[in-house]
Parts: structure tokens; C-alpha cells; sequence
């Protein structure tokens, strides 16, 4: 990273200040005091020397990484790490750090022999773990409570979880996400629930401060609409049957109490009822008192009976036995009737 205007505008002030006291002052600046990056990244840092100097080393905890001259001769540990001047009279190096690990978090020390005092500056690595959704995709019917599970693994420091649906953001209020260290690392869980209403595409999301984008991982939901809900409509039928029915029962109710009661005889009815029976039965007895005419019957003191009464009283309608016997000019009938009590009577009449 080269230097930056203000630090050359400074160190020419320091200069021209040495150079009117007439003293030299010999020292080491190093930029930035505290970097922060992403595993897998490339981390810089300059330092700017002051003053004559020869050689100049570069040590990563402890570890000495690199030794360069003023000269231009660079000797590095590794391919790991780099250095090159950053000024053309050589007073500023830029070392570098390649795919930077976890391992190499700590102090960054530059060291210039002579009368230089070391300059350190600490260095902090994240980690991007991995982050997946459990279960993948589902099919669900339509109004049906869904939860997903999202889990993060091997994350430094704790990860930022959070979900989309269709790229929406999802309020935080709808998901719950906890951590737990691993060794040097931590894992998370964040569980997502919600009611299904149409399809979703669900993403989980997963970030640190020195990570461009969110790693992410994203399921397919699949409404399937619900069947037609017949309750309220069975509920209906039944209600107007129901109610039908219970008319029905009421209006037979009514009928059957007005044919009652139209049946049922007042007291004025039982009154003419009662009085033509008594008529009637009035007639009767008289008629059984009066008896009947009986037609073939002649008084004492008549002596012959003329033919038309014998018809007219019915005489020849009414006899089992009929014995007519003529003797002379005149004729004499002698009748045999047997009445309904099993007796028989005798009459003889004389015709002349």
C-alpha cells in the first residue's frame, strides 16, 4: 500500500527540522497499526524508514518471514510472503502476506538494524465457514406452519445469520439463531417458521464484517393449495335442514291439534246428541210397546173377512202353511202359521 501524502508531508517536515538543528533522527513507521481480513486474503503493511539503513526483516508471530537490503535483495521463508520498495530512494517497503490463516492472527513486526526500534502491528483473521439448509426442499399443503433449520459450521468470529424469502428480507422477529464454540471456531443454528401461502424460494445467509458477499444456501417451497373446505357448507345444509325439519314438526303439531280439536265435540254437540238419542230410543220403546199388527187376526164378532183385507193385511205374504179346502158354492181355508217364536197357530176362515 504506498504511502500516503499526509505521512511523506510529515516525515519531509520532520526532515527539514532535523536538517536546521543539524541532528538526524533515525526511525521506523509502519501502516496500519491493526488490520483486519478475510482467510484466504492477501494482507499489506508499509513501513517507511528514516534515516540510513542497510537491512530490514519481517516476522509474523515471532516467526521471521522475510529479509530484504537496502540494495534490492529479498529473501523470503516462503511463497507465502513478499516485499518490494514503495519509493524510488528505497526509505518505504511494502510487505505482503498471501492467503493469510487463521494461524498467522497476532503481531506483524518490522525491524531495521542500527538504531531503529522495531515497529509491531496486529493482524486479525476471519474465517468464512459453510453454511447450509437442512432438509432441502419441501412440498407442503397451503396454510400449513413450515419451519426450516439453517446450520453454519467453522465460522470466525460468530457469524450474522439471516433469511430471505423470494429475496425479501425476513423480519428478525420471525427466525431465532444461537451459537456454540467449536475449538477455535463456532457453529450456529437459526430456525426459521412461518405459514405457507404460496411458493418460496427460502434463502439462509451467513456473514462477517471482512466478507464481500454472504455465503447462503437456499431451498424450494412448494405450496399445494388445500382441498375445498366443506364444513361450512355442510354446516349450512345442516343448519337449513334442520331448521326446515323443525318446521315441518311444527306446522304437523299445529294441524294435528286443530283436526283434534275440531274432532272433539263441545258441549252444546253433546247436548243434540244426547237429546236425539233420547228421541230416538223414545220412539222405539213405543213402537216395542204397541207391538205389531197382526194381519190375519179377526175380531169376535166377525163372522168372514173379505178377500181384499186378507190381502191387504198382508194374510198371503206371511204363511208357511196354506190348506184351502171348497165345499159347495162357498169355500173354508184352514191356515196353519208358525210365528217366529216356533209356535203355531191355527186359523180356519170360512169364504162363501
Amino acid at each position: 500500500m504506498p504511502v500516503s501524502w499526509k505521512s511523506w508531508a510529515s516525515l519531509l517536515h520532520i526532515s527539514l527540522l532535523l536538517c536546521a538543528t543539524g541532528v538526524v533522527s533515525e526511525e521506523v513507521q509502519l501502516e496500519p497499526l491493526n488490520s483486519t481480513v478475510l482467510e484466504g486474503s492477501e494482507v499489506r503493511f508499509n513501513a517507511t524508514v528514516v534515516g540510513t539503513w542497510q537491512i530490514m526483516t519481517w516476522t509474523v508471530q515471532e516467526f521471521l518471514v522475510l529479509t530484504l537490503s537496502k540494495t534490492g535483495d529479498i529473501t523470503p521463508s516462503s511463497e507465502q510472503f513478499s516485499a518490494r520498495f514503495c519509493s524510488s530512494d528505497n526509505s518505504c517497503v511494502e510487505f505482503t502476506i498471501h492467503n493469510v490463516t487463521r494461524s498467522q492472527s497476532g503481531s506483524v513486526t518490522c525491524t531495521v538494524q542500527g538504531n531503529f526500534g522495531p515497529k509491531t502491528a496486529q493482524l486479525y483473521v476471519q474465517e468464512s465457514g459453510a453454511v447450509s439448509i437442512v432438509g432441502g426442499n419441501m412440498t407442503v399443503n397451503q396454510d400449513q406452519q413450515v419451519e426450516f433449520q439453517c446450520v453454519t459450521t467453522a465460522w470466525f468470529p460468530v457469524p450474522t445469520v439471516s433469511w430471505t424469502r423470494n429475496g425479501a428480507a425476513v423480519n428478525s422477529s420471525l427466525y431465532n439463531t444461537t451459537s456454540v464454540a467449536d475449538g477455535d471456531s463456532f457453529n450456529s443454528t437459526s430456525i426459521l417458521q412461518f405459514q405457507a401461502v404460496s411458493d418460496t424460494t427460502v434463502t439462509c445467509l451467513a456473514t462477517v464484517p471482512t466478507l464481500p458477499n454472504p455465503q447462503s444456501s437456499s431451498v424450494f417451497l412448494q405450496v399445494v393449495p388445500k382441498p375445498p373446505d366443506w364444513t361450512v357448507l355442510i354446516a349450512v345444509v345442516v343448519s337449513f335442514g334442520s331448521a326446515g325439519l323443525l318446521a315441518f314438526l311444527i306446522i304437523g303439531i299445529i294441524l294435528c291439534y286443530k283436526r283434534r280439536k275440531e274432532q272433539k265435540p263441545n258441549y252444546q254437540d253433546d247436548m243434540r246428541r244426547v237429546r236425539s238419542q233420547s228421541q230416538l230410543s223414545g220412539v222405539n220403546a213405543a213402537s216395542r210397546k204397541r207391538g205389531e199388527d197382526n194381519t190375519a187376526y179377526v175380531p169376535e164378532d166377525q163372522t168372514s173377512v173379505a178377500p181384499s183385507d186378507v190381502i191387504d193385511r198382508g194374510f198371503f205374504q206371511m204363511p208357511d202353511i196354506v190348506n184351502i179346502t171348497h165345499t159347495g158354492t162357498g169355500s173354508s181355508s184352514t191356515d196353519n202359521i208358525v210365528d217366529e217364536s216356533g209356535f203355531k197357530k191355527h186359523r180356519h176362515v170360512t169364504i162363501v
